[in-house]
């Protein structure tokens, strides 16, 4: 499964790793690890980006690429958990994120298409909800107007509407990112596994080749922390959702999202050889479903009915984190020293969280941390949240005992079906050909290496002596 922004060579090489320490080492080459590296160079700073696989491998390289501030029915269920001066520090932050990487975008010659953003309502159950959000993004200060119809081929029973947002190719970004993270003296490092970091005064971080960096101070840019201080593994759930690129269909012109929570996602993307049509959704909990494939099979379904004749060429998925109390987190780790930092809970919306976090924690650093960062460090723990926790950790622990009788039904392989990061039992996913772990997201390939998720070391295979 390659999505359709990967389906290509990456021209950024990889710079030897640095001998001395650094000032800042960044861990994770997606929008919030390079644009974190980029802010921190730009101010003279000396700066490591380093990455397990690849430029944009996990998250960057396989969203949709939406850059918007009307994001589904988020602000809905935000203010069902967060403050009103917290949610609109939240908007806030997304718009400095948007604004950010339009400017950027511009500045280096990266194709951006301007579009209309649309939460609509798929089905009459849905209008109520997508009511509740219409109003909720009005009274964060969002220019949203109502539509009761739309001129789609799907079905649509009203939309809120968000004028003039944006859309990208991602790798495209991540490419421009990377130049201009050596151009300021950074330096990027792929194929570079961290499994540790240890604080003895200067941070150490450890390499999955036996290799230890130094820094004053590391950032986590991960999707989920690959550090167990904090727990926010716990505090976090893993979603996995999939997408699915078209040609010869005529896609409509706008962003689209249903309300639903078997959403469907539309967008185009221009291209050298004809526009493509983009459909996403049909998401789940990691590793929780009796079969991927079916969640693919919906999406092809779904576009069949609504745009026959569409001819798919793509197929991929997204990993994304929702936070338990609707909010993101980029700041300070617990237990960290006052020198490492982290980011995670982007819900789906990484492309103007993950930029607004970069700035949080670089700004953390450089002493100029923005306005809106303190009321998003002051998020309220209500009744719901910690509902809502208690519900994330409760499923984990059936996941738990659930995966026992998954695991008897395992596929022969070489790998033992543990997970490295807490000892979850493993599920075989069949659309991707991983190992997806149901409590905390991780993953592995075939042979048990790590693609995401906290886990940082490798399946044991069964030849190994114990």
């Amino acid at each position: 499964m390659t999505s359709l922004w990967l389906d290509r060579a990456l021209p950024l090489s990889s710079d030897p790793l640095p001998e001395a320490p650094v000032d800042d080492l960044v861990i994770g080459a997606g929008i919030t690890g390079l644009v974190t590296g980029l802010l921190l160079a730009r101010s003279g700073r000396r700066v490591a980006v380093v990455e397990a696989r690849e430029v944009g491998a996990v998250a960057t390289g396989n969203t949709t690429a939406k850059l918007s501030l009307l994001q589904g029915t988020k602000y809905s269920k935000l203010l069902g958990y967060q403050s009103q001066r917290a949610a609109r520090a939240y908007v806030e932050a997304n718009k400095e994120g948007m604004e950010w990487l339009l400017r950027f975008c511009e500045d280096h010659e990266v194709a951006v298409q301007r579009r209309d953003a649309y939460t609509y309502a798929a089905s009459e159950s849905e209008l109520s909800s997508v009511r509740q959000e219409h109003r909720a993004a009005a009274s964060l200060g969002l220019d949203v107007t109502w539509l009761d119809t739309l001129d789609v081929p799907f079905p649509a029973h009203g939309a809120t509407v968000l004028a003039d947002q944006a859309q990208f190719d991602p790798m495209d970004v991540l490419t421009a990112l990377g130049k201009q993270l050596r151009a300021h003296g950074g330096t990027l490092h792929q194929g570079r596994r961290v499994t540790g970091v240890s604080l003895t005064g200067t941070p150490e971080v450890k390499l999955a080749d036996g290799t230890t960096l130094r820094a004053e101070h590391v950032v986590l840019a991960t999707g989920a922390p690959i550090l167990d201080r904090g727990l926010y593994f716990s505090k976090v759930e893993a979603q996995r959702s999939y997408a699915l690129a078209f040609a010869s269909a005529a896609p409509p012109e706008g962003m689209f999202l249903s309300a639903g929570s078997d959403s469907r996602s539309i967008r185009d993307a221009p291209s050298g050889d004809g526009t493509r049509l983009l459909v996403g959704g049909s998401g789940h909990s990691v590793g929780r479903t009796r079969s991927e494939l079916e969640h693919v099979d919906n999406l092809r379904e779904w576009t069949s009915t609504y745009f026959p004749g569409a001819v798919e060429t793509h197929q991929w998925s997204a990993q994304d984190y929702s936070p338990h109390d609707g909010m993101p987190f980029a700041g300070l780790m617990p237990r960290g020293g006052g020198r490492i930092f982290a980011a995670t809970g982007f819900d789906k919306w990484g492309m103007t969280n993950g930029v607004a976090a970069a700035r949080a924690i670089s700004g953390r650093i450089l002493g100029s941390e923005p306005s809106w960062a303190k009321p998003l460090d002051r998020r309220l723990f209500g009744p719901k949240a910690a509902a809502h926790l208690a519900a994330i950790n409760t499923k984990v622990g059936v996941a738990a005992v659930a995966s026992v009788a998954e695991l008897r039904r395992e596929r022969p392989c070489e790998v033992v079906g543990v997970c490295t990061h807490l000892g979850g039992l493993l599920h075989w996913n069949d659309a991707e050909s991983s190992w997806d772990c149901p409590l905390h997201g991780s993953r592995f390939d075939p042979d048990g290496e790590v693609l995401e998720g906290p886990a940082t070391r490798p399946l044991r295979h069964r030849s190994a002596k114990r």
